[in-house]
């Protein structure tokens, strides 16, 4: 099944879900409302023609001048069927949450833990949405377009000093 054949079987279900429809390099990318992303990311996997069964990346985008300033992008392929689609789940600023959908695939678990720790996106539902790449005491998210780029203003991490005590030694493995 072509990408926009997949499309058109997601319009006759939830067309009123589907903001944007977009082709870029022969890819297809399906912007949709937050609000049923599990039941649309549920109909595109148990669906036996379209069979999505591979979450092959989630991540989070940002874009401080749109209406919708972030985005979780879901990169899905079918292994059975040899097809890909690009769904998109607009977020808005001042509520930047979505359901998670883990229990659709489970390799989605840390994917979603880095797109809440990188851009403070909440992924409801998620079994342990811990931070994953930054320390827990972390002020921010790193990856939003408006995190200074020298970190927090006047604030040093933390742990920096038990870092250079960590690492005191590396001088005697001639670590060059």
């Amino acid at each position: 099944m072509e990408p926009l054949e997949i499309v058109n079987r997601l319009k006759t279900k939830y067309l009123n879900e589907i903001a944007d429809v977009t082709e870029f390099r022969d890819q297809v990318f399906v912007s949709v409302n937050r609000d049923r992303i599990s039941d649309i990311c549920r109909f595109l996997h148990d669906d036996p023609d379209i069979y999505m069964d591979y979450l092959v990346d989630l991540c989070g985008v940002d874009y401080p001048d749109r209406q919708h300033r972030f985005e979780v992008v879901y990169n899905l392929y079918s292994v059975k069927h040899k097809h890909r689609l690009m769904l998109k789940a607009l977020i808005p600023a001042d509520n930047p949450s979505v359901d998670s959908v883990v229990p659709i695939w489970a390799g989605a678990n840390w994917h979603e833990r880095e797109a809440c720790d990188m851009y403070g996106i909440v992924f409801n539902g998620h079994p342990d949405l811990r931070r994953i790449l930054m320390p827990d005491d972390w002020e921010g998210y790193p990856l939003r377009k408006d995190y200074p780029l020298k970190g927090p203003a006047d604030s040093e991490y933390k742990g920096f000093e038990e870092l250079k005590d960590l690492h005191s030694h590396d001088s005697e493995w001639n670590i060059q």
